[in-house]
């Protein structure tokens, strides 16, 4: 019974990510009864990112080595080319694709569902192997470690 609960690390990715996109999705539902979806798409995925960040450094990834500070400047570069798989996806349905074919029925909310769940494993390999990889040890490091210090 307990080996049924190991999901393993992508299993685990995809569960908070599915948090974060949550989050990600209701944000721009508020944040589009004040801006233009263009723009709420874009600010709520900063919200997204930063519920993705807590629950990938709380559930998912080993400890890196690195500042917090460092992981998220990290985190945020591997999100910046999800960020724009997500505009690009969302209101390319929204705008273009669905109008094209007569699809009315909660355009926006299904462009953007599927513009979110788009960069699952191009995230997933750049969080793994940039984000929140090991830090190597530096020269520095290892001199200092030799040395006690």
């Amino acid at each position: 019974m307990a080996r049924a609960l190991v999901i393993g690390e992508f299993g685990r990715f995809l569960i908070t990510g599915g948090i974060a996109a949550g989050a990600n999705v209701l944000s721009r539902w508020l944040f589009n009864l004040v801006m233009p979806f263009e723009a709420a798409v874009a600010v709520a995925y900063l919200v997204g990112m930063t519920t993705a960040y807590v629950l990938a450094k709380l559930f998912v990834f080993e400890t890196s080595g690195r500042t917090a500070r460092d992981e998220f400047f990290r985190f945020a570069i591997v999100n910046v080319v999800a960020l724009a798989q997500v505009w690009l996806v969302s209101v390319g349905l929204a705008r273009y694709l669905f109008p094209a074919l007569g699809f009315t029925w909660y355009a926006d909310d299904v462009a953007h569902l599927i513009g979110v769940v788009i960069p699952a494993v191009t995230s997933y390999l750049g969080h793994r192997h940039f984000s929140f990889a090991a830090r190597r040890a530096s020269v520095e490091d290892v001199g200092s470690e030799r040395d006690g210090i």
